[in-house]
C-alpha cells in the first residue's frame, strides 16, 4: 500500500513561493541559481509523477481501423494484437498481446481465445481424435476452469519454462457470474466457470510470479445420429489475461494492471464489421479461408454502418469489459475512481495519489506534489480530475 504524503496548506505553499520570488537579492546571491533551484524542483516533482496514456491498436492486416484502446504506462511497450486466422470461420480474429514495462519485470499479457469441440459420437471421434481440428476447434473432452488453465493454458503458453511450479488455484464463480459466463440459451445446455492460477518460475535468473485468469464457458446441444441420440459440445476457454513480476512484486503492481484492465475498450466500428464477417462466413458455411486474400475480399464486403441490433450487441459486450474490472476492484483494493471531466465519464486509476490530471489526449498524471502542474511544462490543457 503506497503511503499518503502530508498535504502542503495553500497558504504555506503561497508563502514560500513569496519567499523564492519576492525577496530582494542579498549581497552576493545569485537569482540565476535560484531559478536554476526552482526548475530542478520542477524537475523533480515531474519525474516523481506516474504517467499513463492511451494507446490505440489498429488492426491494419484485417478490418482496417482502430480495434480497441486502453491505458498503458508511460513508457511501457506494447506489442501484438489482432491475429487472423484461415481454418476458424465462427472466430477468424484472436486478440494476443503484452504490456510490458522495459525496466522492471512487470507485464500484461492477454492471451488468445481457444476455441473446442467434444461429442459422444464414436464415429466421428474415430475420423476427428482428441488434438485434431473440427471446424477450425481443437477436439478436445471438456474441462473445468483450473483444469484447463493447468493442463491447456500454462502448457501451451509457459510450457518451455522448465522450473515451473503452480502454487495454487483458486475458482471464481463469481468472475464467471459478472461474465454472465453459462447465461441460458434456447434450444440449448449452457455452462460457464471461472479461475486463476497463481504461478512461479525463473526467468533470466530472475524468480517470477505471475497469475493467469480465464474463463470457460460453452453449450451442448443433442441430434439425432445414426447409432442414436449424440451430443456436441462447443466450449470455450476465453477471457485469458495474466498480471506479471518480480517475485514480492506483483501485489505492488497491481494497481496498474487493474487500470489496463479496466480501460480496455473495443472500437465500436470494429466490432460491427467484425460481426458481420462471421455471419457472412457461416451463411456461407466455409469452412476455412484458403488465403487472406480471400479474407480480405468478405471483410470489403461489410459495411462502416452500425445497426441498433449490433449497437446493442457492442453494448452488451462493452459491459462485459467493464464488469471485468468491477470484479477485479474486488482483488485489487489500492485503485480509486475518478470523474473525467473531459469525456463526462468515470476512470479507475491507480489510488494514493493526491492530484490526478488528464487531458483531451486521454494521458493522465498521477501525483502527490500540491505545486506540481502539467500546463506549465505542456500546452495540453491538463484538468485537474476529482474522485467520484
Amino acid at each position: 500500500m503506497k503511503l499518503r504524503k502530508p498535504l502542503i496548506p495553500a497558504f504555506v505553499l503561497a508563502a514560500c513561493l513569496c519567499l523564492v520570488f519576492c525577496q530582494k537579492p542579498d549581497a552576493g546571491h545569485d537569482p540565476g541559481q535560484t531559478a536554476r533551484a526552482v526548475k530542478e524542483q520542477d524537475s523533480s516533482q515531474a519525474a516523481d509523477a506516474v504517467r499513463l496514456k492511451k494507446f490505440s491498436y489498429v488492426d491494419a492486416k484485417g478490418i482496417g481501423c482502430e480495434a480497441f484502446s486502453l491505458l498503458i504506462p508511460a513508457g511501457w511497450r506494447f506489442s501484438g494484437g489482432v491475429d487472423w486466422v484461415l481454418d476458424n470461420p465462427g472466430m477468424p480474429a484472436t486478440a494476443r498481446f503484452t504490456v510490458r514495462n522495459p525496466s522492471g519485470s512487470e507485464e500484461l499479457e492477454v492471451f488468445p481465445n481457444q476455441a473446442m469441440f467434444w461429442t459422444d459420437n464414436q464415429m466421428l471421434l474415430a475420423t476427428f481424435p482428441i488434438g485434431s481440428r473440427y471446424f477450425g476447434a481443437e477436439v478436445r473432452p471438456v474441462a473445468g476452469p483450473a483444469e484447463a488453465l493447468t493442463a491447456i493454458v500454462v502448457p501451451r503458453f509457459r510450457g518451455k519454462i522448465t522450473n515451473l511450479k503452480v502454487v495454487n488455484t483458486r475458482n471464481l464463480p463469481e468472475l464467471a457470474r459478472a461474465l454472465h459466463a453459462g447465461a441460458p440459451q434456447p434450444g440449448v445446455q449452457t455452462f460457464g466457470d471461472a479461475a486463476k492460477v497463481r504461478i512461479e518460475y525463473t526467468a533470466a535468473g530472475v524468480p517470477m510470479e505471475e497469475e493467469i485468469f480465464a474463463v470457460v464457458e460453452g453449450f451442448s446441444f443433442s441430434m439425432q445420429g445414426m447409432q442414436g441420440v449424440i451430443t456436441n459440445t462447443n466450449w470455450y476457454v476465453d477471457y485469458i489475461f495474466s498480471f506479471k513480476a518480480e517475485k514480492g512484486k506483483l501485489d505492488k503492481a497491481a494497481p496498474q494492471f487493474q487500470s489496463m484492465i479496466d480501460s480496455f475498450r473495443v472500437n465500436p466500428q470494429w466490432f460491427s464489421r467484425y460481426n458481420q464477417l462471421v455471419e457472412a462466413l457461416i451463411q456461407a458455411q466455409i469452412r476455412q479461408i484458403r488465403s487472406i486474400g480471400e479474407l480480405s475480399r468478405y471483410i470489403s464486403r461489410t459495411s462502416n454502418e452500425i445497426s441498433d441490433s449490433m449497437m446493442r450487441s457492442y453494448n452488451d459486450r462493452q459491459k462485459v469489459y467493464d464488469r471485468i474490472g468491477e470484479n477485479f476492484s474486488e482483488y485489487v483494493r489500492d485503485t480509486e475512481h475518478y470523474v473525467n471531466p473531459i469525456e463526462g465519464s468515470d476512470v479507475e486509476l491507480p489510488g494514493g495519489y493526491d492530484h490526478v490530471w488528464t487531458n483531451a489526449s486521454g494521458e493522465y498524471i498521477l501525483t502527490d506534489s500540491p505545486g506540481y502542474n502539467p500546463n506549465v511544462e505542456s500546452n495540453k490543457n491538463w484538468q485537474e480530475l476529482e474522485k467520484k
